[in-house]
């Protein structure tokens, strides 16, 4: 497969048997990665399991899978959390181009929320492990995306701004390019006033973190 939009009929057919072989608790998304990634949605079904719609975002997992830092996006049956507290049995498996670039994916999002809950008489059916819990991010609004990636860079780099040196900021820069933060637009504008520097010097230090 070349192109998403070429076999957008076959893959659509694929996510409405998912979802409905699964029930209205499973959320089932086909992104297009040939494009804007702030658009990467072009069908979903059972959408009010994240909230999302035809035209929102992919999540930080996708953008690390297109930066390279992931070689392999598949993943199988991992928990994640929406932003309104439900608990996901997710798998996002990648679709390539003859060249092995990915050029699209099927998300499919089971929202397991109310078996948690009866866990210890039904432990059995959810077959579930935190051990296997993923930060996975849903967002309809791409720049919320970045967001929760620049508060994630400032927990790992483990202090304030204005007390950062600046192998600090360069290791910051280097977190945020490993999880493809500048694979969305103008994300180096806001990481400039985040970092207060200067455009030159984010260049600078994106050189080095690459180095």
């Amino acid at each position: 497969m070349e192109n998403i939009k070429d076999e957008m009929e076959l893959l659509t057919k694929i996510i409405k048997g998912i979802s409905a072989q699964f029930g209205d608790k499973c959320e089932v998304v086909l992104h297009d990665l040939t494009g804007d990634y702030e658009n990467s949605i072009v069908a979903i079904e059972n959408p009010t399991i994240t909230g999302r719609k035809i035209g929102d975002s992919g999540t930080n997992l996708g953008l690390e899978v297109l930066r390279g830092t992931v070689k392999d996006g598949d993943r199988y049956n991992y928990i994640t959390h929406t932003k309104n507290g439900k608990i996901l049995r997710s798998t996002s498996v990648y679709i390539n181009n003859s060249e092995g670039t990915p050029i699209g994916a099927i998300c499919i999002n089971l929202d397991i929320s109310d078996l948690i809950m009866a866990e210890k008489t039904i432990k059995s059916i959810t077959m579930h492990s935190l051990e296997s819990e993923v930060k996975e991010v849903f967002v309809e609004d791409v720049n919320e995306l970045l967001e929760y990636l620049i508060q994630e860079c400032q927990k790992e780099i483990g202090k304030p701004v204005v007390h950062m040196t600046k192998e600090d900021k360069i290791q910051a820069i280097k977190y945020l390019d490993k999880r493809g933060a500048f694979l969305i637009k103008k994300a180096g504008d806001h990481v400039c006033r985040f970092l207060d520097i200067s455009k030159y010097t984010l260049y600078t230090y994106l050189d080095n973190g690459r180095g």
